[in-house]
């Protein structure tokens, strides 16, 4: 096959780097692609919110299958649009895609079928929110309800903090048209972990638990950001935990979905808070994590694309995919200043080989003419590694870590550190 990978980020990076190991793949370009992509394959300049251009490349291309990495194309029906000129694709249509576009239908949907999660009131009037907020008890949480990039959620610690962000949302528009309906929700306290699916229908591959590391301090201090790392398996999801959300979360998804009329293609991600034991779903998204991805995958024992054709396919056979008992980690390299002001450009050194078991995963990078790697977003670099045992895993992470460098270049030591102590 022909393969087009859609995205920049170290999730497409990581998809890319599937694709050149599966024997399905004969070739595998990327749009619009990095620098540490563009030095393994094509790349193609791409505005990927252009559902027509995307469409275009493909039939120019004379692609054979296309694998839509982020979840603004997805909300936009790149996949629907893909299917009309025959190209099959892995990822949700626009239908399913509301499932992480918009916060108050997957509220409103998860409500409907009785799928544990917070309670909440979605919210388009200032007046009407401000009423119900002088009735609750705090923290709370207030969504935006549409893509925010990953910013649309405050934790508010008191009622003058969640009046400022409900005006700030309503009224000033902050977060544009994706803000001009709100979504309150109770505050819960507990663990929070990633169940990642590939879905074909109600077909589908769970893959291992994940957690992520939001927090930019170690210890999970500091400012949220997309992500500072990730490990799987992570063991607080219990096999308790795990057959509570197969049977009170996934099973009665997916049933949903088609009781709704929606037919699921694609990664379902479930973002669970665990309190007192029961899971409840924290969001959906629909589409793999990142930093999850660069974690998840490498578990996999079979070829990543071809499970992915079979969901895009119909034709997933569940049973049949294997997946590693062992334990997997990335570490993200970070621009200085990161997740506020930061600086691009800065060249990247690396080591001339990596262990086997390792791989440097790029994301916001940029390749210049010479040849030179240089930064070119926050969240720059993410770090691999694979063991028997976590601590084998971190082991083998930071040891590559150590071997690349570039000016101001900020990471967390401690990841998986919860997980490691109950070790």
């Amino acid at each position: 096959m022909k393969v087009m990978i859609i995205g920049s980020g170290g999730r497409e990076h990581t998809l890319l780097k599937s694709c050149l190991a599966s024997p399905l793949v004969d070739e595998v370009f990327a749009a619009p692609g990095n620098g540490g992509m563009q030095a393994e394959a094509r790349c193609l300049p791409l505005d990927v919110e252009d559902i027509p251009a995307t469409v275009k490349m493909a039939q120019d291309e004379k692609v054979d299958f296309v694998i839509v990495g982020p979840e603004v194309p997805l909300s936009l029906g790149a996949v629907d649009a893909l299917a009309e000129v025959g190209i099959p694709a892995y990822g949700p249509n626009k239908a399913a895609a509301r499932l992480e576009a918009s916060k108050t239908f997957t509220k409103d949907f998860l409500l409907r079928h009785n799928i544990p999660t917070a309670m909440g009131k979605r919210c388009t009037d200032l007046n009407e929110a401000l009423d119900y907020l002088k009735g609750q008890s705090y923290p709370i949480v207030i969504k935006a309800d549409g893509l925010a990039a990953g910013k649309g959620v405050i934790i508010a610690a008191n009622f003058e903090d969640a009046e400022r962000t409900a005006h700030d949302m309503l009224i000033r528009n902050t977060f544009g048209e994706s803000g001009h309906e709100i979504l309150i929700e109770e505050f819960m306290d507990g663990e929070e972990a990633s169940i990642m699916l590939m879905v074909s229908g109600q077909d589908y591959v769970m893959l291992p638990p994940s957690q992520d590391h939001k927090r930019i301090g170690e210890g999970d201090t500091g400012l949220n950001t997309g992500g500072m790392g990730a490990y799987a398996p992570a063991a607080v999801v219990t096999p308790e935990i795990n057959e509570k959300v197969v049977k009170e979360i996934i099973e009665p998804t997916l049933a949903g979905l088609v009781a709704d009329g929606i037919t699921f293609r694609g990664t379902l991600y479930i973002g669970i808070m665990i309190v007192k034991g029961q899971p409840k779903v924290v969001e959906f998204n629909v589409r793999f994590g990142d930093p999850e991805t660069q974690v998840l995958l490498p578990l996999l024992q079979d070829d990543p694309v071809k499970i992915m054709l079979d969901c895009a396919k119909g034709t997933l056979k569940p049973a049949e995919v294997k997946i590693s008992d062992g334990y997997a980690m990335v570490v993200v390299m970070a621009a200085a200043g990161y997740p506020s002001g930061y600086e691009k450009g800065k060249p990247i050194s690396f080591p001339s080989e990596v262990e086997p078991g390792t791989a440097i995963i790029h994301a916001g990078t940029k390749q210049l003419d010479d040849g030179t790697i240089v930064t070119s977003g926050g969240r720059v670099l993410g770090i691999t590694g694979t063991g028997k045992t976590l601590k084998e895993a971190a082991e083998r992470t930071y040891a590559l870590c150590d071997q690349v460098s570039f000016e101001g270049a900020q990471l967390r030591r401690d990841i998986g550190y919860r997980q490691l102590a109950r070790e």
